[in-house]
């Protein structure tokens, strides 16, 4: 992968040793990212490599009539310096990605959208589209980058909060209103928001593979308790609060629960909802990770 080192309009790019070996770290990351997904990731900005990328994530969210983004404005994008990425197979889109830059004084890049062809997961495609991006932010002097996640999602938690090491700061309650989509179905778009530090040892740890995570039985065998979890039905139960670490469920499929029964992925929206804000409540509590079970693991300060 070949990144240029120049400056932007976030401003002029360091050129400190330090710097050069965290661009040179990140592109030698994502260079084995992208070959053990078997993929060939760039960034795109000509009209027809754009208009696959409208093509591919309409077919992604099932929204043919009206796609997550529209030709002109990934054009518009493109233009403005922003990023579009995208991961090919044998000379197919398979993957691709989508961030635009914050304000210029907050120093991030904002990944609106990401998303991997049905017949390409389960092989770490969108591991290399991050890392892809992440080399591509650190070029140009960024240090984060933000986005955000529907907090049901288990694998897309375990991926973002595990994975690739990000951190989530902020639970956004129906963040973008009613999507009634392929895959948000009509429930409503909780979200949370995540920072993603590119250069912080932890994320560095991640991006080389080493993102374990918390295990919930250990945790649980040292004083952590439950704060939402699940009866004999599947349907969420409420428990203690007052924990200073505390675990609180998601349902382990949300996507086929909305197709079999829309209400009870509803009460489980509004269950987690209603947890994770009371523990993360002023500040009180930070989301620490999530284990591959299905929890995420909340620390308080008491």
């Amino acid at each position: 992968m070949t990144l240029p080192r120049k400056a932007t309009s976030m401003g002029a790019m360091r050129t400190s040793g330090a710097v050069a070996t965290d661009l040179d770290a990140a592109v030698q990351g994502a260079d084995a990212a992208a070959r053990a997904a078997g993929v060939t990731v760039r960034t795109l900005d000509e009209l027809p490599d754009l208009a696959q990328v409208v093509d591919l994530f309409a077919t992604i969210w099932r929204r043919s009539g009206s796609p997550p983004l529209t030709l002109e404005l990934l054009r518009a994008l493109t233009k403005a310096g922003n990023y579009v990425g995208g991961a090919y197979a044998e000379g197919r889109l398979v993957g691709a990605c989508v961030g635009f830059f914050h304000a210029p004084e907050e120093d991030s890049l904002h990944s609106h959208i990401a998303g991997v062809a049905p017949d390409a997961t389960g092989r770490s495609v969108g591991f290399a589209l991050k890392l892809h991006q992440r080399a591509w932010a650190i070029a140009r002097g960024v240090h984060e980058v933000a986005w955000t996640f529907d907090p049901l999602v288990a694998r897309n938690a375990w991926f973002n909060l595990t994975k690739l090491g990000a951190r989530a700061t902020e639970y956004l309650p129906n963040f973008y209103g009613p999507m009634d989509d392929g895959i948000n179905g009509r429930d409503e778009s909780d979200r949370l928001l995540v920072r993603w530090r590119l250069t912080d040892p932890a994320v560095v740890l991640a991006c080389a593979g080493g993102g374990v995570g918390a295990v919930a039985d250990d945790l649980r065998a040292g004083g952590a308790v439950v704060a939402l979890g699940a009866d004999g039905s599947g349907r969420p139960v409420v428990g203690r609060l007052d924990g200073a670490v505390s675990l609180v469920a998601v349902p382990p499929d949300v996507a086929r629960l909305r197709g079999a029964d829309p209400e009870a992925a509803a009460r489980w929206r509004l269950a987690v909802r209603e947890v994770l804000t009371a523990l993360l409540a002023d500040g009180a509590g930070r989301i620490e990770g999530f284990d591959r079970s299905g929890w995420y693991v909340v620390r308080r300060e008491l």
